[in-house]
Formats: C-alpha cells, sequence, structure tokens
C-alpha cells in the first residue's frame, strides 16, 4: 500500500512537467489515500508522511505529503463531530440512509454529494432527464459568456476606430490597448 500510494504521488509529481520545463515549476503534491480497513500501527485514522530528516527533524521540502485515512479507526467519539474531514469519512463509511441524511443536514457540501449519490442510482430515464438539465444549464452559461465576449470584441473596436480617427497609427493603438498589431490591423480593416 505505501508503494502503491508513493507510485501515484511520484507520477503525479513527475506529469506536472513537459519536457524542458524548469524544476522550479514542480508545485506541491499530496497523494490521499482512503482505506477500508486497518493498515497503519497507529491508532489514529488520519497519518500524514512528509520528507523530513531523521535527527533534527527538519522539512527538505513540503513538495511531497502522503496521508492515509483509515475508516475502521473512527470510533464513537468522532460521530458526534463539528470537524468536516470526520464528517466525510463518516460519509464514506455510511451503512443506512439514516446516517446520510444525518450527515447531509449538518453540511450543506455533504447534502450535494447525497444528492448525486441519489441520482447516481436513480433509473436511465431520471439520469437522462437530470443529464439534458445540466447541459441545458451549462450551454446557457456558454451563450452568456459568449454574448460577454462578443460585447468586449465591439468595444475594443469601437475604441480602435476613435483611436484611429484621432490620428494614432497601429502600432500606437496596440500599445495603448495591449492588442497585438494583427489585432489592431484586423480590426481596422473590418471598420473599412
Amino acid at each position: 500500500m505505501e508503494k502503491r500510494s508513493l507510485y501515484y504521488w511520484a507520477k503525479m509529481y513527475e506529469g506536472q512537467l513537459a519536457e524542458g520545463e524548469p524544476y522550479r515549476n514542480l508545485k506541491k503534491t499530496v497523494t490521499i489515500s482512503i482505506v477500508d480497513f486497518s493498515y497503519l500501527p497507529s491508532k489514529s485514522y488520519h497519518s500524514v508522511f512528509r520528507l523530513r530528516e531523521d535527527k533534527e527533524k527538519f522539512v527538505l521540502t513540503d513538495n511531497l505529503e502522503i496521508h492515509f485515512l483509515e475508516l475502521p479507526k473512527l470510533g464513537a467519539e468522532h460521530q458526534e463531530t463539528s470537524d468536516l474531514l470526520v464528517k466525510w469519512l463518516l460519509f464514506l463509511k455510511a451503512e443506512s440512509e439514516t446516517k446520510l441524511e444525518e450527515l447531509a443536514m449538518s453540511e450543506p457540501t455533504i447534502r450535494k454529494a447525497v444528492n448525486v449519490l441519489e441520482f447516481l442510482s436513480q433509473d436511465a430515464e431520471a439520469r437522462r432527464l437530470y443529464e439534458m438539465r445540466e447541459k441545458a444549464l451549462k450551454d446557457e452559461l456558454n451563450m452568456v459568456e459568449g454574448a460577454k465576449e462578443e460585447g468586449r470584441t465591439e468595444g475594443k473596436a469601437v475604441i480602435v476606430r476613435n483611436m484611429l480617427a484621432k490620428g494614432l497609427n497601429v502600432a500606437e493603438i496596440s500599445e495603448l490597448t495591449g492588442l497585438t498589431i494583427a489585432e489592431v490591423e484586423k480590426l481596422k480593416q473590418q471598420l473599412h
């Protein structure tokens, strides 16, 4: 298990860089293993591993972080909690509709997860209708964003036209507006 977690971490870390990119572009990478069995000798349900120097315990880098969350180690003392991580683990561990409902009532993000879980267990027709609704919402958002972009383009055209009328050349307009010379030329051609 520890080798698998380290392997997954290494693949994610290595995958951040394209060929020729500098190492400074690497960002912190965290692997989280949620297991439904007791694995580590610790009594804690949450164990975190980092790269530390053995004797003086200073951290070499914070780029490596591996978490193990062991569901069986969540005991009765964790049932009534305000800790969001514990609530999510209890959600994953829940064995009854009652427990899911109880967790959903205490946390809006878990309510959303319960709704998705309910959706996934519906019949194919209900799922198709839900997906159609989601697609329609995304399409509407896309149309609004497209209209905003069109408005920005029209606004740029007005500004370029006014600058041209004042006698500014393409290079000056490019410098003042942040548009490329090619973009200014294209707008200039559209105006004529």
